[in-house]
């Protein structure tokens, strides 16, 4: 089995990945067409504040991260159907989720991410829920022990101070299984679970 990785990875950030092809599986939240415009225009405008240093994500890119699943040297049918098995047992709502605060995480090359100055019970539930699902389904998978939820809008060369953005709000109606190979642009929705209002 491959060594776990414990920490919360962006989709197409890391500028380490090996040469080989890597595949990775992780839980996300997508948003829709009109929450992936709001997004884009928030990025714009810190584009236009920040200056070109910053490697912007494309817009089809976005995406929030519920739990990492690994990096893997080959496609893993066995873990997406133990996911799957994991998926199908867990029901939940639909909830608003406001994102209104820019900040960058500490990296090799920070990320500068948009996130909410208020975590939605709701949200922090589904990651529980998830966790517990998931860690009884899969033996051995090791996942974060705790949440800070956020969409990745560029990699900069420096920290940046937190600062108010106006405010997206997006209306979080389900959960996908994603699949992306390191170094290529586009990812697949291997599966996916949708909350009801």
């Amino acid at each position: 089995m491959n060594k776990p990785h414990v920490l919360q990875h962006d989709l197409f950030g890391d500028g380490n990945a090996p040469s080989a092809s890597v595949h990775r599986l992780f839980l996300a939240l997508l948003p829709d067409e009109c929450v992936r415009a709001a997004l884009a225009r928030t990025a714009a405008a810190l584009r236009a504040r920040q200056g070109p240093p910053a490697g912007w994500i494309d817009p089809l890119r976005y995406h929030a991260t519920v739990h990492f699943l690994g990096d893997h040297p080959s496609p893993r049918p066995d873990l997406v159907a133990a996911v799957e098995r994991a998926g199908d047992v867990l029901r939940g709502e639909a909830f608003d989720w406001t994102l209104d605060r820019v900040r960058s995480f500490h990296g090799r090359r920070p990320p500068r991410v948009l996130c909410g100055s208020v975590l939605p019970e709701p949200l922090q539930a589904l990651w529980g829920r998830w966790r517990e699902a998931l860690l009884r389904t899969v033996p051995g998978l090791r996942l974060e022990s705790r949440f800070v939820p956020h969409v990745t809008l560029a990699y900069g060369r420096e920290l940046l101070p937190e600062t108010e953005v106006e405010p997206v709000r997006w209306r979080v109606s389900g959960v996908a299984l994603v699949q992306s190979v390191v170094g290529r642009h586009d990812y697949r929705t291997l599966a996916g679970w949708p909350l009801h209002d």
